[in-house]
């Protein structure tokens, strides 16, 4: 066996116990906000309702009116994600308790709102 061979073989072993040890990527949560008076929130392509608790998650929300904002509210969450001003994306990373959470557009809360559910 060569010199190189064998080095690549002991990198290659000492590596081993690092591999799948790095957190796992945040499982994805899409909102929207506007054009209109429309909010949303997707797991996927299907509405959000039921998340997992103490799983981290971004939030990518694509706001697409300056007269809207889109904020989430809930057990150790009070944030908002864009302002009314804001026009584009933004994405945080969040990790929900146990409990019920709210997103709005806080000028428009009567009717551009939403809702789910977290739990273990």
């Amino acid at each position: 066996m060569s010199r190189l061979t064998l080095c690549t073989l002991l990198v290659g072993l000492a590596a081993l116990p690092f591999v799948g040890s790095a957190a796992a990527a945040p499982a994805k949560l899409i909102g929207s906000v506007g054009p209109g008076y429309t909010i949303g929130l997707k797991v996927g392509s299907k509405k959000a309702t039921k998340l997992k608790a103490g799983v981290a998650y971004r939030l990518t929300v694509t706001d697409r009116s300056d007269e809207h904002d889109f904020r989430l509210v809930g057990p150790g969450v009070n944030r908002p994600v864009t302002g009314e001003e804001f026009v584009g994306r933004k994405s945080i990373v969040v990790r929900f308790r146990a409990g019920t959470y709210r997103f709005f557009c806080a000028p428009h809360a009567d009717e551009m709102r939403g809702s789910f559910r977290a739990a273990r």
